[in-house]
């Protein structure tokens, strides 16, 4: 969509990487169509055309197609957007993951159909993958950077346990195929059915030396903000969860009435709904799934009660919920948490 938006600070980190690079600074800019004055605060929304924009004119004036790829892996998540701040005041990399769906929408728009979380954790025996639901559309510099920046992260943060083993792409293989053996390090499949870096299982268990609840609790308290604004400017979806949250405990909601508050037809709810690629029953499941997490993180209910605020006739089905949303129980995502 043309109106997707991301957070600024990507762009102006990549600005200066590229400009260090021997990319005019100027030239940059002008393809992009921002002004310094758009890049002066890391959090102000651009457009996303505008930064892949801008990353099409620093491959063109540096002739290196890994640019964006040598940018993510050498840059530092925490210097560029809150959500770096957030995930490196993480007690654990499950509860690091969490937050990053939980605020990926604060580094860019990315429609995930269906409704589900942007990464998620898979297992097939003893392989461990983390999955990227980002839809398939061949733009191999988006996955890349994806996967980069798990790498980046691990590799600066915690190199006594590697974090990458192998990785899985959709994409063809791009003009810099032949650099990836050095900048990635593991083995790589191409054309592959998914988007997936396979990582050492040794992260499921290893806890974060960095977690700081003080530090936390300011970072997700600013970004929480971030989130309600941008709710507030866009999605018919956060218009429906804001109407939803009052009613939550109450387990079956009203489509008829939601719309009816909206203003409009239960077939155009239907309809907008679609269009942003989700249905009204996977809107509550979702947002009981995060809401879950929101309430069993702080520690202050306990499972009975939070099945009762989600509105689960009974705390057994609200534990099958929660291992169909995370594969553990509520108890097991709390040990890791």
């Amino acid at each position: 969509m043309s109106d997707q938006t991301m957070a600024a600070g990507f762009a102006t980190s990549f600005l200066q990487y590229a400009e260090d690079e021997g990319a005019p600074r100027d030239v940059l800019l002008a393809a992009s169509g921002l002004a310094e004055a758009d890049l002066a605060d890391q959090d102000r929304r651009i457009p996303v055309a505008a930064y892949q924009a801008m990353i099409a004119a620093g491959i063109e004036t540096t002739g290196d197609t890994a640019l964006l790829l040598r940018h993510v892996l050498e840059s530092r998540l925490e210097m560029i957007s809150i959500v770096g701040q957030i995930v490196h005041t993480a007690t654990s990399f499950a509860h690091s993951l969490a937050q990053l769906n939980r605020y990926a929408r604060l580094m860019a728009d990315v429609p995930i159909p269906g409704g589900r979380d942007r990464f998620e954790i898979e297992q097939d025996g003893d392989a461990v993958w983390l999955v990227d639901h980002r839809p398939s559309d061949g733009n191999w510099m988006a996955t890349e950077a994806s996967f980069a920046r798990f790498i980046s992260e691990f590799r600066r943060s915690a190199p006594e346990h590697p974090f990458e083993q192998a990785l899985e792409v959709t994409y063809a293989p791009p003009p810099h195929a032949n650099r990836y053996p050095e900048l990635f390090r593991v083995p790589v499949t191409f054309r592959a059915a998914r988007n997936a870096l396979r990582i050492n299982p040794v992260w499921l268990e290893v806890p974060f030396d960095g977690g700081k609840d003080y530090v936390f609790g300011i970072f997700t308290r600013h970004a929480d903000a971030l989130l309600q604004k941008l709710a507030v400017e866009n999605t018919l979806r956060a218009d429906v969860e804001t109407r939803m949250l009052a009613d939550l405990h109450e387990g079956t909601l009203s489509m008829d009435r939601i719309a009816r508050d909206l203003g409009m037809s239960r077939q155009t709810l239907y309809r907008r709904l679609k269009d942003e690629g989700v249905t009204f029953a996977q809107v509550h499941d979702d947002l009981r799934r995060r809401m879950a997490m929101d309430y069993l993180g702080a520690r202050k209910v306990s499972v009975g009660e939070t099945a009762y605020l989600l509105g689960f006739s009974e705390a057994s089905a609200f534990v099958r919920a929660f291992r169909r949303w995370t594969g553990s129980s509520p108890t097991a995502w709390l040990a890791q948490v």
